[in-house]
């Protein structure tokens, strides 16, 4: 039953995700001549030159990546990419009269690329894709062990390069600005108020600073051992990740036990493992 409700959860994410992403195409990026990245990138610049429908194009461009995909890619991850990719065209064809009152090409690449990053970050967040260029960058980087996120990259470049030189070079700059924004969005979503910082703590009174952590914070502790360079005394280093929320306190936590602690904090991409959400996109 638990899986039937987090198939469904995750599947009404993905036409959410789609649909917000319909929204910033017909609303803010086709009425300004924007474009996007990956296969939607290609799909309007169709639309831009010959007037094809982006949610035919998106169809017809996608067949032969899912049949690659099909052969090539976990079937699971295939299969609501398929659901992404469907719906989103559904979705384009649905909104396709919605424009929003925007007269600003600037406003519009801003604001279409946070809204576009948006829906982006709640299909990822719930395991799927739009197809495209998610499932190519996927098979290369299994074959041929170049990064996902360089492939994604190589093909947004030619987007860009392409609508420079059929469309508009003002409009590629316009795109840039709205790719920018839209992957920060991608970011805040997937990560939001549960960012997650790594802290080293060096101080005399370690052990009550790590003691206070585990019952204060619920959050894991690893001693290091470490060697002062100057005075050559052997040091105990508090390692620990917490998330943003809990960082304030800590510091708090920190001060009142030993305001002469060393503290260092670094941004954390990623965190796997116990007391951490985790993620599986295989």
């Amino acid at each position: 039953m638990q899986g039937i409700w987090q198939q469904t959860r995750r599947t009404l994410g993905i036409l959410l995700g789609s649909f917000i992403i319909s929204l910033a195409i017909n609303g803010l990026f086709i009425p300004h001549h924007l474009l996007s990245g990956g296969v939607m990138g290609v799909a309007l610049i169709l639309n831009y030159l010959f007037g094809i429908s982006t949610s035919l194009s998106i169809l017809l461009l996608n067949l032969p990546i899912f049949l690659l995909g099909l052969k090539y890619v976990n079937r699971h991850f295939i299969l609501l990419s398929l659901v992404g990719m469907l719906s989103l065209s559904v979705f384009l064809s649905l909104t396709s009269i919605w424009v929003f009152p925007v007269q600003d090409v600037l406003l519009a690449a801003i604001f279409g690329g946070a809204l576009s990053g948006l829906g982006s970050g709640l299909v990822f967040n719930n395991r799927g894709s739009l197809g495209g260029t998610d499932i190519i960058a996927v098979v290369v980087n299994k074959y041929y062990s170049y990064s996902v996120g360089g492939v994604l990259l190589a093909t947004n470049v030619l987007v860009i390069l392409a609508s420079a030189y059929l469309v508009d070079l003002q409009l590629a700059l316009y795109t840039i600005i709205s790719m920018y924004t839209s992957a920060g969005m991608v970011d805040l979503v997937q990560e939001g108020l549960n960012r997650r910082k790594t802290v080293f703590i060096i101080s005399d009174q370690s052990t009550a600073i790590a003691n206070a952590i585990l019952t204060q914070l619920n959050r894991g502790v690893t001693y290091l051992q470490g060697e002062g360079a100057y005075s050559h005394s052997q040091k105990q280093i508090l390692y620990c990740v917490v998330t943003t929320l809990q960082l304030a306190r800590l510091k708090e936590i920190v001060r009142e036990i030993d305001p002469q602690a060393f503290m260092s904090v670094t941004d954390t991409r990623e965190v796997l493992g116990k007391g951490f959400h985790h993620r599986d996109f295989d």
